[in-house]
């Protein structure tokens, strides 16, 4: 037997502002059972694990050591600039790959 992702937990100051972000970058909706103490996204369409978002006292401090990579339906540069209008940052680019970060400063990549 082996196991699987059931959740991707984020530490965060604002559970509720973050899912909310993750939500609309993803497709999906924060569910409504979500409170500012946990929060979680299930994932649109069929499969993938749920996003949790819970709040932590300290702030985030270093480079992520894990992060996703978002691929773009269409063009590169209109979703980083659809995601820019959500909340996100520009934070480098390596290629084709556009480095970002999400409100709270977690890494995240998107490519095409």
């Amino acid at each position: 037997m082996v196991a699987f992702v059931k959740s991707v937990t984020f530490d965060c100051s604002d559970p509720l502002r973050l899912a909310g972000f993750w939500a609309a970058a993803l497709g999906s909706n924060v569910d409504e059972d979500s409170t500012d103490r946990r929060a979680w996204v299930e994932p649109a369409g069929w499969g993938g694990p749920t996003l949790w978002f819970q709040p932590v006292p300290e702030g985030k401090t270093a480079k992520n050591r894990q992060h996703f990579d978002l691929r773009a339906v269409g063009p590169v540069e209109a979703e980083v600039d659809r995601l820019t209008i959500l909340g996100a940052t520009v934070i480098g680019r390596d290629g084709d790959v556009v480095v970002m970060a999400d409100p709270e400063g977690n890494e995240f990549c998107v490519e095409s």
